[in-house]
């Protein structure tokens, strides 16, 4: 075969799925949203099954619902006859893929979800298959003409489509947010970058907290203990009133000042830049480049002049955080 047909080939099969999905997109009715809706209402579990191709597809549609916070899993077919159907209990929804919707396989477990009365959701492409009339949300995939002709691509690539559909829908119904995808999401790329300036802050003992009366000579004692390179000045009720940073002190020694016998609060830098704890990490990181700083003082925005914690930038990078 000449190499020039390969990718004409290619692009054919790419018009073909662009065609497919073009009608699945007219497709799109009332039985979509009454899909949506109980996915979204689901008090138990949704269970995906298919066969072959469809049964790949049920599987990432699987993870992808229970990635935005909908418990959902795939089901084998085969073993599903063999005991299988114990997984599914009557508050479970159960969507079946089938393109012809006539598949044997299927048949033990559409007549158990009917007869225990268990939703089903059925795709399919064919009204009068056995999945099609069994029911109770029909969600009709467009015929469409198959890349090759005998290998399921644009049709599974309609399944995929019809599921991710449902899943972003389903998590925007619910108000599932970035928040809700980090708790779910905890590792990986995605994880690090969803993480708030509390996941990663320092706290407790750790911070380290002076008196605005405090001797600057004692203080810095504190400054090589904490190891943070600043110091944080609270007043008599608990209150952020200032920051001293190694850098001021280190200045002030180079300049031969006499401030050691000084309170703190004669050479602190009032109003300090602070962050609230929900904040995502990277928007921490972003402040500190910006301002060229090394550290925050975290506080809760509802108590902005109340000192929760420090974030360092150190902390957010060893956290993969960019």
């Amino acid at each position: 075969m000449i190499k020039k047909k390969f990718t004409s080939i290619a692009k054919n099969v790419i018009d073909l799925e662009i065609d497919a999905l073009k009608k699945l997109k007219k497709n799109i009715n009332k039985s979509f949203s009454e899909a949506v809706i109980n996915i979204a209402k689901c008090q138990s579990k949704v269970i995906l099954c298919g066969v072959g191709k469809s049964g790949l597809i049920a599987s990432k549609i699987a993870s992808t619902l229970a990635s935005v916070g909908t418990p959902s899993f795939s089901m084998s077919a085969s073993e599903a006859s063999h005991g299988d159907l114990g997984m599914i209990s009557k508050k479970d929804i159960l969507i079946i893929i089938s393109n012809s919707g006539e598949t044997s396989e299927l048949k033990n477990i559409i007549q158990y979800a009917n007869r225990n009365k268990i939703l089903l959701i059925g795709i399919v492409s064919k009204k009068d298959s056995i999945l099609y009339k069994a029911s109770d949300i029909k969600l009709l995939i467009p015929k469409v003409n198959e890349a090759g002709s005998i290998v399921p691509t644009s049709s599974t690539t309609t399944q995929l489509a019809l599921g991710d559909a449902l899943a972003i829908t389903a998590m925007k119904y619910k108000k599932f947010d970035k928040m809700d995808f980090k708790k779910l999401h905890p590792a990986g790329s995605l994880g690090s970058q969803l993480k708030t300036v509390e996941d990663i802050m320092i706290t407790g003992s750790k911070i380290p907290f002076v008196n605005e009366n405090l001797k600057v000579n004692k203080a810095i004692k504190i400054l090589t203990k904490k190891k943070l390179g600043i110091l944080i000045v609270v007043s008599k009720n608990k209150k952020t009133c200032g920051i001293i940073t190694d850098g001021q002190i280190r200045r002030m020694s180079e300049k031969n000042l006499n401030f050691h016998s000084l309170p703190v609060k004669k050479i602190m830098t009032k109003n300090p830049i602070s962050i609230d704890k929900n904040e995502l990490a990277a928007k921490a990181l972003s402040l500190m480049n910006n301002k060229k700083i090394t550290s925050l003082i975290v506080n809760n925005r509802k108590k902005p002049l109340t000192a929760i914690g420090v974030i360092h930038v150190h902390t957010v990078l060893q956290s993969n955080i960019s």
